[in-house]
């Protein structure tokens, strides 16, 4: 295999290389925002899909929403995507950045142990002891790479960092301006170049994260990514993400639309505590994002394959891998996943329904 068909997951300049190509092509001679591939609207095309060009959709949103992110990224302030866990925060993260600056892999992982030296610089202290700071010796990290080349910089979960990790990007989203104290004069100030800009994401449910400070706040154009609300679009979603991870090792399993409606429209209901037929129930406290639906539906499709004698994936099979969804943050979820497949699942019509009630042994 080539080195892109030997990864686990590529990422998006290589995916969707031949539709970037595409879209740069057609804005060869139209003006774009300095240092960017394509234009703003090409950008949201490539996103949010045009069927004229041929460009498929790959973000599940109003097409307005995505326009004010890409707005964001070309004025002077950094873009911030907040939302619950599963809402493909990083996946548009990625999507802005290919199609900005054509490379998505600038990317820092916020957590308690990230420090100033993951985000900025550090050095080889092999070569610092032998000569001294140097540009030879200094090893840059994503900030300083996408200020010094004008590229789009990720910082995953930025909520994570300590706050005065954190607050270390206020001179460079003020000033766009990176200050390396060891180095001599025209070398210690790093200048950021048209097309540099910085994207956040932050959960809002996860426990002990850092509140951003006011000032770091003020700083970033904030914008709310939002579950997907239609069960069709979201059917559709689940049904070609497990389709792309399942083509990537080979196996030819799919999942049918009977299971996907069931898959999804558990999800959904368990995530908003409302049956379809708008009755409350007890909604999870674990996050019953569209990420964890593709993750069942992936899981279940691969025990199909390899211990079903290459059958296709059943409700039985979706059953055994809901219960890992559910045990993720409160003991209690495991019962009322129970208690909704008892009483709300027992009775509905369909197969794929049916075999879920049939198989609520696994629940347990």
């Amino acid at each position: 295999m080539s080195a892109p068909e030997s990864r686990q997951r590529p990422p998006a300049e290589e995916l969707h290389a031949e539709e970037l190509a595409r879209l740069v092509a057609l804005d060869a001679d139209v003006q774009r925002p300095p240092g960017w591939r394509m234009t703003p609207a090409s950008a949201v095309r490539f996103i949010a899909g045009d069927a004229k060009l041929g460009i498929a959709p790959k973000f599940v949103g109003e097409r307005a929403f995505v326009e004010r992110c890409v707005v964001a990224l070309a004025t002077n302030r950094g873009l911030m995507l907040i939302g619950r866990p599963g809402t493909a925060k990083s996946l548009l993260s990625e999507l802005l950045a290919a199609a900005v600056s054509g490379d998505s892999t600038l990317t820092i992982q916020g957590s308690a142990a990230t420090t100033d030296d993951a985000i900025k610089y550090s050095w080889n202290y092999a070569l610092l002891l032998a000569e001294g700071p140097s540009e030879r010796s200094l090893v840059p990290a994503p900030l300083h790479t996408g200020m010094r080349e004008g590229r789009i910089v990720r910082f995953e979960e930025i909520t994570r960092c300590p706050i005065e990790v954190q607050d270390a990007l206020l001179s460079v989203l003020s000033d766009r301006v990176l200050v390396v104290p060891e180095l001599d004069d025209e070398q210690r100030t790093v200048f950021a170049a048209h097309g540099f800009n910085l994207i956040a994401t932050a959960n809002t449910r996860d426990r002990g994260t850092n509140e951003m400070s006011a000032a770091l706040k003020r700083r970033f154009n904030f914008e709310t990514v939002l579950p997907i609300a239609d069960l069709q679009d979201e059917m559709a979603l689940v049904q070609r993400e497990t389709a792309q991870m399942l083509a990537r090792v080979g196996i030819a399993a799919r999942l049918d639309d009977d299971l996907t409606e069931v898959l999804v429209t558990t999800f959904a209901e368990l995530r908003t505590g409302r049956t379809a037929g708008d009755k409350a129930i007890e909604p999870l406290a674990s996050a019953m994002s569209t990420a964890e639906a593709v993750s069942v539906g992936y899981a279940a499709c691969v025990q199909a394959h390899y211990f079903g004698g290459g059958r296709a994936a059943g409700a039985g099979d979706v059953a055994q891998h809901l219960i890992g969804t559910a045990i993720k943050d409160d003991p209690d979820d495991v019962k009322k996943l129970r208690h909704y497949v008892e009483q709300e699942v027992r009775g509905r019509k369909g197969k794929a329904w049916k075999d879920l009630y049939a198989a609520r042994g696994h629940l347990r």
